[in-house]
């Protein structure tokens, strides 16, 4: 199976280790952009020998390639914990401060709990030391395992909710804004599982239906 050429080391883990903070715990999330579906975060402790691992950001991998690995993060973990912000919470808290709420519950499952963090991008309000530099899951094994459980498990909870929901096309575009999408929406009207504070939803709700405008 072919490996992207970008690949993670563990320079964000190893100021860590250096500061004896051993468990360092990757974070990532998936779904923030989506219309539909939760904002999944998964956080991930790897065994801190920096070996190398075949682990990649998600969006780098076909699904093949990213359940392959999903499994071997788990098999190899010292500990990990998957997370949802559901759209009731997203809409109630704006998508970042959702994302902030599950990937902190997340964290929270770990155990035995980390001593620090890695997240791409996500400043946390946390008592532990946290380095949040962008682009991590491409520059950061742990991230990079944290953004394949992220990604699998919310893939999975949209396949489930395509069959919950048939006609929005879930399981193809996995709730973000593709074309199909945004005609579904006009023909079948705002599911359950739609976001509402979301510009085009909430277009909808209004009782604009041009699919055209749903941007």
């Amino acid at each position: 199976m072919p490996v992207p050429s970008t690949t993670p080391d563990w320079a964000f883990e190893r100021e860590h280790w250096r500061r004896g903070h051993f468990r360092v715990a990757g974070v990532d999330e998936a779904g923030r952009g989506a219309w539909a579906g939760p904002v999944t975060v998964a956080a991930v402790i790897l065994p801190g020998t920096a070996q190398d691992y075949p682990f990649r950001d998600s969006k780098q991998l076909s699904a093949a390639q990213r359940e392959v690995y999903a499994a071997e993060v788990r098999r190899v973990a010292l500990s990990w914990a998957v997370e949802h912000a559901w759209p009731e919470e997203v809409d109630r808290l704006n998508v970042l401060g959702a994302t902030h709420a599950a990937a902190l519950r997340a964290v929270a499952r770990l155990a035995p709990p980390p001593q620090a963090l890695v997240t791409d991008y996500l400043r946390l309000r946390t008592p532990l030391p946290l380095s949040a530099p962008p682009k991590a899951d491409a520059l950061s094994y742990s991230v990079a395992a944290a953004s394949l459980l992220a990604k699998t498990e919310r893939d999975r909870l949209m396949a489930e909710l395509d069959a919950a929901h048939p006609g929005y096309g879930f399981a193809a575009h996995k709730g973000y804004g593709a074309p199909a999408h945004r005609a579904a929406l006009a023909r079948l009207g705002v599911s359950e599982v739609h976001r509402r504070s979301y510009a085009p939803v909430a277009r909808l709700l209004r009782g604009e239906t041009d699919p055209t405008r749903l941007l």
